[in-house]
């Protein structure tokens, strides 16, 4: 959410990046939110007078007593006692108005970064650079479910059955693997000076309503019945509300934490070949970054963020590149960010893994999040997140970039110790065709 100050000295600005988002029936908000601010502004303004005046009488009343005016005296109770009652109605009015200038700034986008390339949607994003040579081996690589089920290593027909769609069980080494990655992207991000946590996988709606979006909450979040909670769609969410109402030190910062937790996302218009097996699902998990920092360090701890997720996926031997997000595909909050994306030797392509976003003051304006600065004073703080991985997706990518034509799959040197030392993982039966 913008600052409405901002807004109302900049709404040339405003109204530009709404359209540098593809957003134009956002555009008569800016002056609705003007309007709004203005007639709030009065409202206080008359509120504040109509204060002053009652304590300026209050205090007459006193000295009418003393005097012995005491017919005077009455009838400036009397004029309190209806200020008062206007002063109820000039309150109620505030909060009205408050609410719906409120409501009406959350949807405004944030202004994002000169350097986010404009587009209307992810069509427009833009490779910016990649690490390791994509390959696709001299035989035909299985859909990902087919390599799972060669090790008897997954069930979506009776996760369907128990849960339904979007559901799925892992089993034998594949449950292993993919507890292992989960491991050593822990230590990895511990070994890169990040505080692990785990928060809670619940979360009240207010702190949701500080981390995203409307539109993206419609699109994402379970809601728990009866009750003020949802289930966490990822770590970032109940990891920034932590700092809910809080005003942190300067000296305390930046916060580097790196947050473990199972995701929980609706999903809306999953569909297509690539939508099956657990490519795109309901349930998760995920070892994710977070950065609480000062504003002018932003941009350095975007990029610290991005890498380590290019680094990590490299020690697994798996290809992958960096593609920066442009304008139309950024959420509402976001001011820049971009995907790491691994290579799919099976569709010859990069598919998302990971997303890394600079959020500026959105959330911290939003939750309260502050810094104590002596030189600066008392400012909102700057947010970001990345993901370090997120199987079981990342696994596509693992078994692909990882199998070898006799249907095994090679464990990568840096994962061994967390898979009780294996070399490679042998199938219960060859999934390639000859």
């Amino acid at each position: 959410m913008l600052d409405i100050k901002f807004v109302r000295e900049n709404p040339d600005i405003v109204k530009e990046n709404i359209r540098k988002k593809f957003q134009d029936a956002k555009l008569p908000l800016v002056d609705e939110c003007i309007e709004l601010d203005a007639e709030l502004r009065k409202v206080q303004q008359d509120a504040d007078d109509l204060r002053a005046k009652r304590n300026k009488i209050s205090k007459e009343i006193g000295a009418l007593m003393a005097k012995g005016l005491k017919e005077e005296a009455e009838q400036a109770k009397l004029e309190v006692s209806k200020d008062g009652e206007l002063l109820e109605q000039l309150s109620a009015k505030q909060t009205e108005l408050n609410d719906e200038l409120t409501k009406k700034m959350m949807v405004i986008p944030n202004i994002i970064d000169p350097s986010v390339p404009i587009g209307e949607d992810d069509r427009f994003n833009v490779e910016v650079q990649r690490f390791g040579d994509p390959k696709v081996p001299d035989f035909e690589v299985p859909y990902h479910t087919d390599i799972m089920e060669s090790f008897d290593g997954i069930d979506m027909e009776a996760a369907g059955r128990v849960a339904g769609n979007g559901f799925y069980y892992l089993l034998g080494d594949i449950a292993r693997l993919h507890e292992a990655v989960i491991a050593y992207a822990r230590d990895f991000m511990i070994d890169r000076g990040f505080t692990y946590v785990i928060p809670p996988f619940m979360i009240r709606s207010k702190v949701v309503n500080g981390v995203m979006s409307f539109a993206e909450m419609d699109a994402m979040m379970y809601k728990i019945e009866g009750e003020d909670l949802y289930l966490i769609g990822t770590s970032e969410h109940s990891m920034i509300g932590r700092f809910i109402d809080q005003t942190i030190p300067e000296e305390k910062l930046p916060l580097t934490l790196t947050s473990y937790s199972p995701c929980f996302r609706k999903e809306k218009g999953a569909h297509g070949i690539e939508e099956r097996g657990v490519y795109r699902i309901h349930q998760f998990e995920k070892q994710e970054m977070i950065v609480v920092c000062e504003p002018e360090d932003a941009m350095k701890w975007y990029d610290v963020l991005w890498k380590n997720t290019v680094d990590f996926f490299r020690t697994l031997d798996i290809p992958v590149r960096q593609l920066e997000c442009c304008s139309g595909d950024l959420a509402d909050l976001k001011v820049k960010s971009c995907d790491v994306e691994a290579w799919s030797p099976r569709q010859k392509k990069y598919f998302e893994v990971g997303s890394c976003s600079n959020l500026g003051d959105a959330q911290a304006r939003r939750l309260k999040i502050r810094i104590k600065s002596k030189e600066k004073g008392n400012h909102l703080a700057t947010t970001l997140n990345n993901t370090c991985v997120a199987p079981p997706r990342m696994l596509i990518a693992f078994l692909e970039n990882n199998l070898q034509a006799d249907g095994s799959v090679k464990i990568p040197e840096v994962l061994r110790p967390y898979m009780g030392g294996k070399e490679v993982l042998i199938p219960k039966y060859n999934s390639i065709k000859k």
